[in-house]
């Protein structure tokens, strides 16, 4: 079985694609898999060190307002596609897989064209415009939120299937996770991250919290302040005296996260859909703060779905500032039944095996293609 996987941009789309072709490869060992993707992407390096082979197609995205850039966007939606119709010509695959994000585009809209089957599998509560575009080229729509199902048109009733998205499901046990870092079952942990590029005004009101609530009552606390912001943050961390501080922790990158978000009573970051997926599969209480800075707003979108079911807290980031974020982890903290409470209903949105659902869906559909 051959397969072609697409997705970049962010390592939420690229992730997913890489936990579906490891799941995949696990199944059926004999399968030849590579990516499509675009140099400039998270891609470029994140499948190489999975260990996959990658090719690129020159694609981008269109701006909002009227620019010169969305001439050569345009000019780039059709040459990607000639150009990605070069390289699954030459690969030969049973199916294609998309997972979002520009590239998918060419690639998945050229494979359907040469009458190869495709998936596409959506992240977001709000599916992005890319997979809208291509789910009528499609035989499969994999979802990880009953909310999305009303963006596309499903007559045959079985080609959308809620799956979840594909994470790292591994267990970690909570005391045994806790005892590993040093923190006692009766201290309460908060972690807080902002992404890996890390958020100015994450780490901004983290800051103000620790100052207002973490030092005085010694929490402990352990804060990625990410790539970014690093030397900025990390100055003024110095200036406060926060490294001076025995139960306060800053780093650039947390690289032990799943045991982290497993060790942790209260975690706060951004709303992206790999994190919730995690967030769900952990039973964590979390704070979300959505960031305003991506397309139709999907992270607000994401998050709110938890909230509406009381498993999560959520503040536009606007909304917010350092006090409210103080006063909010102080109640939850003072309030242990509450974080239960949220633990119980988050799990709700768990689906530890997505990865594999999509594979068997994978395979079934590229073994239909060799029947015929």
């Amino acid at each position: 079985m051959r397969v072609l996987l697409c997705g970049g941009g962010t390592g939420g789309h690229v992730n997913p694609a890489i936990a579906i072709a490891n799941t995949i490869k696990n199944k059926k060992t004999d399968t030849v898999i590579e990516f499509i993707g675009t140099k400039h992407g998270i891609e470029s390096s994140l499948v190489p060190n999975a260990g996959y082979k990658i090719s690129f197609v020159k694609v981008k995205g269109f701006k909002r307002a009227l620019s010169l850039s969305n001439i050569d966007a345009a000019i780039k939606a059709v040459t990607s596609v000639w150009a990605a119709k070069k390289i699954i010509k030459k690969f030969g695959p049973d199916l294609v897989i998309g997972t979002g994000g520009y590239v998918s585009w060419p690639t998945v809209k050229a494979a359907s064209k040469m009458g190869i089957p495709c998936l596409i599998h959506e992240q977001n509560a709000h599916p992005g415009v890319t997979t809208r575009m291509l789910s009528k080229y499609v035989n499969k729509i994999c979802i990880s939120f009953e909310e999305s199902r009303r963006f596309f048109e499903d007559s045959t009733g079985d080609k959308i299937i809620l799956t979840g998205n594909p994470i790292n499901a591994v267990y970690y046990d909570y005391h045994q996770v806790r005892k590993e870092l040093g923190i006692s079952d009766n201290e309460p942990y908060i972690l807080s991250y902002g992404g890996s590029m890390g958020a100015d005004k994450v780490n901004e009101y983290v800051f103000d919290l620790m100052e207002r609530y973490s030092i005085p009552l010694k929490i402990r606390h352990t804060h990625a302040v990410g790539r970014v912001g690093w030397e900025k943050y990390s100055a003024i961390a110095k200036e406060k005296g926060f490294n001076k501080k025995k139960n306060l922790e800053l780093t650039e990158f947390i690289y032990d996260m799943p045991k982290r978000q497993a060790a942790a009573d209260i975690i706060i970051g951004r709303s992206g859909a790999i994190t919730l997926a995690e967030l769900s599969f952990r039973k964590k209480a979390a704070i979300f703060i959505p960031s305003p800075n991506v397309t139709d707003d999907h992270q607000f979108k994401n998050a709110k779905v938890l909230a509406d079911a009381g498993a999560a807290i959520v503040f536009k980031e606007s909304e917010l500032n350092g006090k409210i974020l103080a006063d909010t982890v102080k109640n939850l903290i003072e309030n242990p039944n509450e974080i239960k409470r949220m633990e119980q209903s988050v799990k709700q949105f768990a689906k530890p095996d997505a990865a594999s659902q999509i594979a068997d869906i994978a395979i079934k559909i590229a073994n239909n293609k060799k029947k015929i």
